[in-house]
C-alpha cells in the first residue's frame, strides 16, 4: 500500500514538473494572434503594430491570423473555443461587449470564455462623407437626412460593430434615417464609401486617416467627447450638433480562460513595453491610435463596464440580431 502511494505521489510530482517546465519555457513555438476582421481597419492596424515587435520581445513569431465576418463573432468563436496554452491570443473590441446582448445566440461568452491580459489602445470614430454627398458639416448631414429620410445609407464594419452603434445613437440622438449597410470590417467599409457604394460612415480614425488627406472622402467631425489630435480641425459631433454625443473605439488583448497565470502576467508585461516602443508609437500615431495599456484586472472591469452600458444601449434602440 505505501509503494502504491508512494508511486503515485512520484507521478503526480512529475506531472507538476512536466508543467512547470512546459510553462517556465514559454513560449515554445509561434503564437496565432487572432484578429476579427479583415486587414485595412483599425483593428487589423493594431494588431499588426504590436505582433513582429512581440514576437522579438517573447522569442517567437506572433502570427496575425485574420478571422473577419459575423460580426466579429467568427474570431471570437475560434478563440474561445482554442486551448488555453497562452499559443492563441485574441484581439477584443468594443464590438465584442456589444454583441454580448446584441446577438440572441452566439458560440462563445465574452465575459465566461475569455482571461483579460492588458488594454491595448483606443481610437476616436470619425463621420465621414463621399465627396460627392453636398454637406460639409454635421449639421447640414442632419438636414439633408430629414430632408431625404430613408435615401442615405451609413456603412459599417458590420452588424453590432462599434460604428454601427456610434451611426445608430447618431440617428437617435439627431432624429434621423439612414439605411445601415454593414460590410465585413472597417477596411471594405471605407472600401465602399470612397467607391461611393455608401453615403456617409462612422469609421475609426486608422481606417480612413490616409482617405482623408487624400481628398477620396470628408471628414465631418469625431465622436469623443474633445477633439482629436490627429484631426485637430474637426470639431466633435457635441460640438457640431449633436449635444452629449460621445463614444469611441477601443482594444484589448484577451486569452481564452484557463490560461495559466504566470503566462498572462507575462504577456502583459511584455505587451506593456512593446507599446511604448518609439517604431510601435510612431505607427499608431500615423493612423490616429492612441496607445493605452493596463493590469488584467483593470481590463476585466472595463470589460463589465462596457457589456453592461451597451446593454442598456442595444435595449433602448430595439437592436436584436437571432
Amino acid at each position: 500500500m505505501r509503494v502504491t502511494m508512494s508511486m503515485g505521489l512520484v507521478c503526480l510530482m512529475c506531472g507538476f514538473a512536466t508543467l512547470a517546465s512546459a510553462q517556465a519555457q514559454y513560449p515554445a513555438r509561434t503564437i496565432r494572434f487572432i484578429v476579427p476582421f479583415p486587414p485595412g481597419g483599425g483593428t487589423d492596424t493594431m494588431g499588426r503594430a504590436i505582433a513582429t515587435r512581440l514576437g522579438e520581445a517573447l522569442g517567437q513569431q506572433v502570427v496575425v491570423d485574420n478571422r473577419g465576418g459575423g460580426g466579429a463573432n467568427i474570431g471570437a468563436e475560434l478563440a474561445a473555443h482554442s486551448p488555453a496554452d497562452g499559443y492563441t491570443l485574441f484581439l477584443l473590441t468594443g464590438t465584442h461587449t456589444v454583441n454580448a446582448t446584441l446577438y440572441r445566440n452566439l458560440g462563445y461568452n465574452v465575459a465566461k470564455d475569455f482571461s483579460p491580459v492588458t488594454k491595448l489602445g483606443g481610437t476616436a470614430y470619425v463621420v465621414v462623407v463621399h465627396p460627392s454627398i453636398p454637406v460639409k458639416s454635421v449639421r447640414e448631414l442632419i438636414a439633408l437626412t430629414k430632408a431625404r429620410p430613408g435615401e442615405l445609407t451609413h456603412s459599417s464594419s458590420g452588424t453590432g460593430s462599434g460604428p454601427h452603434l456610434a451611426g445608430e445613437l447618431f440617428k437617435s440622438m439627431a432624429g434621423t434615417k439612414m439605411l445601415h449597410i454593414p460590410y465585413k470590417g472597417g477596411g471594405p467599409s471605407v472600401i465602399a464609401l470612397v467607391a461611393g457604394e455608401a453615403s456617409v460612415g462612422f469609421t475609426t480614425t486608422p481606417s480612413c486617416i490616409h482617405q482623408l488627406q487624400a481628398g477620396r472622402l470628408r471628414g465631418l467631425a469625431v465622436s469623443t467627447a474633445q477633439r482629436s489630435p490627429f484631426l485637430p480641425d474637426l470639431p466633435t459631433v457635441a460640438e457640431a450638433g449633436i449635444p452629449g454625443y460621445e463614444t469611441s473605439a477601443w482594444y484589448g488583448m484577451v486569452v481564452p480562460t484557463g490560461t495559466p497565470a504566470d503566462i498572462i502576467a507575462r504577456l502583459n508585461a511584455e505587451t506593456a513595453k512593446v507599446l511604448t516602443l518609439p517604431d510601435v508609437k510612431s505607427r499608431l500615431d500615423a493612423t490616429g491610435m492612441v496607445p493605452n495599456t493596463s493590469s488584467p484586472e483593470q481590463l476585466g472591469t472595463h470589460m463589465q463596464q462596457e457589456i453592461a452600458k451597451w446593454a442598456k444601449v442595444v435595449k433602448a434602440l430595439g437592436l436584436r440580431v437571432n
